[in-house]
Formats: C-alpha cells, structure tokens, sequence
C-alpha cells in the first residue's frame, strides 16, 4: 500500500486521559465503536464510578460510557488500555464491579447492563499471533453433545443485543502491535491510527475526521 501524507494525531493512552473525558469529544469513541461493532453507536455519557476512582492509574486508563444502539438498547462500554501485568484478572474484575456499581440499590436484575469492554493493547496476547482482534463472550455448552445451548427467549430478554448474544459481558482485545498495517476496511483504518498515531489523508470511516482533528499532534 503506498501512503499517502497522512495527519499526526497525540497518542491513544494520552488522549484517553485528556480529550477523550471530554463530551464534546465523544463523536471520536462513537466512531471507532461503530465500526467495532457494526452497528450506529451514541454515547449518551461518560460513567464515574467507584471502580474507576479505586485505583489512581485505572481512573485515567479506562473511561465507562453509557452509549445506545441504532435499535436504543442502553449499553454500558469501556474503553481501557492498561498493562501487560495482572491484565486479564483485572479486567474481569473491572467489568463485574461495572456491572454492580451500575445497578442501584432494590433494582430488579432485569436492570442489568449488557457490557462491552474494549481494551486497546500495546503488548502481544497470543502466541501464534494470528490475529489483531480478539472477541471472547461466554457460551453455554452441552457436557454431553457439546453444542451450543439456545437459550430460552424469557431468559435472554427482548432486547435485541449486539451479535444477538447473552447479557454476560463481551470482551474485545485489540493487541495494536499484531496489526500489519494492511488496510482492509473502516475498523482497519482505526487500529491503524491508533496503532501509528496517524490518520492518512485517504482514511473515510464515519468520525475518523474527527480523530484528525481533535487529536492533532
């Protein structure tokens, strides 16, 4: 692929404890999530939390947004980098107290967030390194037939879900430095730019304008 001139945007573990707080800034996440999942996505506010004041780096590492679909299901999102150490068992635990602080006291369980965390990475996940984005959601399966389980409609809800999954938390790792660097479709240009903290001038995904701006070097 032969560049052309691109813009220099500040980097994403900066911007994620500057510009990004911001609301005015919020059309930059609501960009990248949309892409990500494949569906509109608004952010409707920035969430503070105790998780988030609990730990001085994780209040600056993460943000938890309250953001609605295109079919307005209220979901909660978090958008985190954080280090290699301790990662994993402390994203599930960022994502369980998500799920708790966010549910007030007497609410029935049907209250309950769906949770979608995002985590941008500069460190490898995998071994084989075979991908650059990661999807992990929890399945039931049978012991005996070992096929997935269709839950019933009561237990799952109405609400019509992003992949049309469960309410149990969905995880999305995106290690930046597997990324080749190979632009294949509006996701791509975002790792890209998060990855090189560069937005190139033929880059078109909806809010990728907004990065370029509001982000500027």
């Amino acid at each position: 692929m032969t560049k052309k001139p691109g813009r220099q945007i500040i980097t994403f573990d900066w911007a994620i404890k500057t510009v990004l707080r911001d609301k005015a800034n919020f059309d930059v996440l609501e960009g990248f999530l949309t892409a990500l999942f494949g569906r509109a996505i608004t952010i409707l506010d920035m969430l503070e939390s105790e998780s988030n004041q609990r730990d001085e780096a994780d209040k600056y590492n993460r943000v938890d947004l309250l953001a609605k679909t295109g079919d307005d299901e209220r979901i909660i999102v978090e958008v985190q980098y954080f280090s290699e150490m301790g990662y994993l068992r402390r994203l599930a635990y960022g994502t369980a107290k998500t799920i708790v602080e966010n549910l007030k006291l007497g609410e029935p369980y049907e209250n309950i967030g769906k949770v979608y965390s995002v985590s941008l990475l500069y460190f490898d996940i995998s071994k084989d390194g075979d991908d650059y984005i990661y999807h992990g959601k929890t399945e039931f399966t049978g012991l005996h037939t070992h096929q997935p389980v269709t839950l019933k409609k009561s237990l799952i809800g109405d609400q019509v879900r992003i992949n049309e999954t469960n309410v149990f938390p969905e995880y999305y790792l995106i290690p930046l430095r597997a990324f080749p660097d190979m632009i294949r479709d509006e996701l791509d240009q975002w790792v890209y730019a998060f990855k090189n903290n560069e937005v190139l001038d033929e880059f078109t995904a909806p809010g990728i304008g907004a990065l370029k701006e509001k982000l500027d070097y």
